[in-house]
């Protein structure tokens, strides 16, 4: 038995960026972070021959393309597994629609369950590029590249996208003081609105030619937030992220409504800085960046939302458990 351990993330400045069709010609740059959030991947041998694959349901075929599960599916025809095994997925949060990187979480850990399975040691980075090219390439999902990186790699980043294709892994290390004000000074609500990104993806993806000079606007930010947080300068991540909050909207219709911008502009007249919904948008969960003492004005005035305590998490995907007879 093999259970893999795959952090979810948080992603302050740059999403959009990490399109292929926006970095391929422009470049790109991603502020995120992994967080002490999971989705785990157990995977063992079966006494027969069938496949059965857990998760909100259970699955049990023949055959590979029987599986239904997608992202399982495509992961076990990359890797050559295809009878004999049991492989389970759970997560801390619903596995959908909460904007925290699940999917590329699933497919990084199912790819690297399944490689340890087969008695392989892979690279974060081969990790990365097949997850990818599972979401992106054979589904064809309207996704960028960021989330199958940051899982793979974990820790505080920022992640460029060169226009040659090549992605650069740059570890953010913070004095323990800094680290620990960071930390301190987020805040992680979930809206009570879950929805579909690949509707919001898809006209994002769409509207790329449209918005560049907002995604151009938004890579800088991203960019001198970087330099910044390496710098020590904590607090004004708060304040670049309500810019880059209302840049963000601009990207596609669905991407704030009413309800959001309601809680939203609650939170800062409570004290927060600035924050932003995670992931494409639409509900999910909303970051927020506040000073220590205003966290419980904050979480007074946003009493009505179910609050998920975090830390930023220093590993990616990693096995936590194999055991072989």
């Amino acid at each position: 038995m093999i259970i893999v351990q795959t952090p979810l993330r948080v992603s302050f400045f740059g999403g959009g960026t990490d399109f292929p069709s926006f970095y391929l010609s422009e470049g790109g740059g991603i502020l995120s972070s992994t967080i002490d959030k999971y989705i785990f991947v157990m995977i063992k041998k079966r006494f027969d021959a069938k496949l059965r694959i857990g998760y909100t349901r259970t699955e049990m075929v023949d055959t590979v393309d029987e599986v239904e599960h997608e992202l399982i599916r495509e992961a076990l025809r990359l890797t050559g597994i295809n009878r004999g095994v049991e492989i389970t997925t759970m997560g801390d949060i619903p596995a959908t629609g909460t904007g925290l990187g699940s999917s590329g979480a699933v497919t990084v850990g199912a790819l690297h369950g399944m490689y340890t399975y087969l008695g392989e040691m892979v690279t974060a980075e081969r990790l990365a590029r097949e997850a990818c090219h599972i979401e992106i390439d054979i589904l064809g999902k309207p996704i960028g590249v960021q989330d199958q990186y940051i899982a793979a790699y974990g820790g505080l980043r920022f992640l460029e996208f060169k226009p040659s294709g090549e992605i650069i892994i740059n570890r953010i290390e913070l004095e323990p003081s800094l680290k620990r004000k960071l930390n301190e000074s987020l805040l992680l609500f979930f809206t009570g609105m879950s929805r579909s990104s690949e509707t919001i993806l898809d006209e994002q993806e769409r509207n790329i030619q449209n918005n560049i000079v907002i995604l151009r606007e938004m890579k800088k930010l991203a960019y001198e937030a970087h330099k910044e947080i390496k710098a020590g300068n904590i607090d004004i991540i708060g304040e670049l992220l309500h810019i880059s909050w209302v840049l963000k909207k601009k990207l596609a219709t669905n991407i704030s409504n009413q309800t959001i911008d309601d809680i939203y502009n609650t939170a800062l007249k409570a004290g927060a800085i600035g924050g932003k919904i995670t992931g494409a948008g639409g509900g999910g969960f909303l970051l927020l960046y506040c000073q220590y003492e205003k966290r419980e004005a904050v979480r007074s005035a946003l009493s009505s939302l179910q609050e998920l305590p975090f830390q930023l998490e220093q590993d990616g995907t990693k096995v936590i458990f194999n055991y072989k007879q």
